[in-house]
């Protein structure tokens, strides 16, 4: 799992602005998941959902500053119990100490919190060290590593966490020059002025016309540049930086499949290549993620499994986050648990869409209490064509509001006919009985796992 990839940046994904020849191995011997989301679009929640096959409400991570506890059942504790050597290296972001260290695995060394690329400091459970190197190869070496010396007679799970490509992007020096003499093509919704639109998506600030940091683009803005041509500058500066970091990424995927190759392993072992959710490269004109928006909310999900997977398949089927836990434990013939909130894959990575597969997905997310980027707290639910988004406007506002409060608002979206989400059709009264079929759906898919409803909504 890396952090803040976006699928947009996978060339099997139809990436146009790279390639990814390692990541596109695993699409090629297995199957490529064409409608993977996450439910609530931020490393930690993210992460507490993939480990433990539950919502954010149930499992209590809802923003960057909850962190997890370890008591909870995990899908590597649950292995582990069943025999499986389990193992961690890299990105934990779940909290550090006592109840928040990692549990379940038999050896780990994790970044503390976000962790630096370049001789991070790594916590091991007798202390911590500093490894000196480049993150992303040194996670890879320490999970090679462990691949040698575990017990071959017994079956593994091992959790391969890489920070990148998270800010503040610094690349490893064998791709520090890619891309120097190159133009990366601009998203078409890089000039997006917010209209048609909530007013939460003008607030937020993570712009890269404004909000990236002298830090984020490590040189002076040129002089004389017009405001648009500074536009152009910064999303050079900060997508070439970014896609050096996907680089280093998929280099060490290649070096992870080789030892599988070379070790007699790959047709018994489940590989899966994920991130923590997507995130914004330029489009409507940001950086970062939190928002419902496709861009933020939609998942890489790629997985080869030889003896059940068919080679170079896709699948478009809905799946969540919360469906990891349960799919690993089916297909490693351990019973779930009745409180885990997903839904096994596993006849989807048999070709299979069983007749009650889910047709719409819930999210949410919770806004932080130092207003960081300022996407204000939202839900929603998604189908295959259309989106609706309830900013409910409870608990959390813009710097300089006492209350901490501002209007609901709503937005509805036709992605079959506005797939980059421009203009909202929520007042639009052509929509009006899909509205309330939405608010329906949404009203029903809160009850289905538990979440309670904002005091604003209201459901026709």
């Amino acid at each position: 799992m890396s952090d803040d990839h976006a699928s947009h940046a996978i060339s099997a994904y139809g990436s146009t602005i790279n390639q990814t020849p390692h990541l596109d191995r695993l699409a090629d011997g297995g199957v490529r998941f064409d409608n993977a989301f996450c439910t609530n679009s931020i490393c930690t929640p993210s992460r507490a959902s993939i480990l433990t096959g539950t919502y954010n409400h149930v499992n209590g991570v809802t923003t960057l500053a909850t962190p997890f506890d370890t008591r909870q059942p995990s899908f590597p504790g649950l292995l582990a119990e069943q025999g499986y050597q389990t193992a961690l290296f890299g990105k934990w972001h779940l909290g550090h100490g006592g109840l928040h260290d990692p549990r379940g695995f038999d050896e780990w060394a994790v970044f503390p919190d976000q962790g630096d690329y370049h001789d991070p400091e790594m916590i091991h459970p007798d202390g911590r060290r500093v490894h000196r190197g480049y993150a992303t190869d040194i996670v890879t070496d320490m999970s090679l590593d462990w691949l040698e010396r575990r017990d071959p007679a017994r079956p593994f799970c091992l959790l391969v966490h890489h920070k990148a490509p998270h800010r503040p992007w610094e690349p490893d020096a064998a791709h520090a020059d890619m891309y120097t003499d190159v133009d990366i093509p601009e998203p078409p919704t890089l000039r997006d002025d917010y209209s048609g639109r909530s007013e939460a998506a003008a607030a937020a600030t993570m712009r890269i016309d404004r909000d990236l940091k002298p830090d984020d683009l490590k040189e002076p803005v040129p002089e004389g540049l017009s405001a648009d041509e500074e536009l152009s500058w910064r999303y050079q500066r900060y997508i070439k930086d970014y896609l050096r970091c996907v680089a280093s990424i998929d280099d060490n995927v290649g070096r992870l499949l080789d030892r599988l190759d070379a070790a007699g392993l790959s047709d018994d072992t489940l590989v899966v290549y994920t991130s923590d959710q997507g995130f914004f490269l330029g489009d409507h004109g940001w950086y970062d993620k939190r928002f419902m928006y496709e861009e933020s909310l939609r998942m890489p999900l790629l997985m080869r499994y030889p003896r059940v997977i068919q080679p170079g398949s896709s699948c478009d089927a809905m799946v969540l986050n919360v469906d990891f836990a349960q799919t690993f434990l089916d297909l490693a013939r351990v019973p779930e648990l009745p409180t885990m909130q997903g839904r096994s894959l596993t006849p989807l990575l048999q070709g299979n869409v069983p007749d009650d597969w889910r047709t719409s997905m819930y999210y949410r997310y919770w806004m932080h209490d130092d207003f960081f980027h300022h996407v204000r707290a939202h839900y929603g639910v998604r189908t295959h064509r259309y989106k609706l988004i309830h900013y409910y406007g409870e608990g959390f506002g813009l710097p300089g509001n006492t209350d901490r409060t501002f209007e609901p608002e709503w937005e509805l979206f036709d992605l079959e006919h506005d797939p980059m989400e421009l203009n909202s059709v929520h007042d639009d009264p052509a929509y009006a009985s899909v509205r309330r079929d939405l608010e329906r759906e949404l009203d029903r898919l809160q009850r289905e796992v538990g979440d309670q409803p904002a005091a604003s909504l209201t459901v026709s």
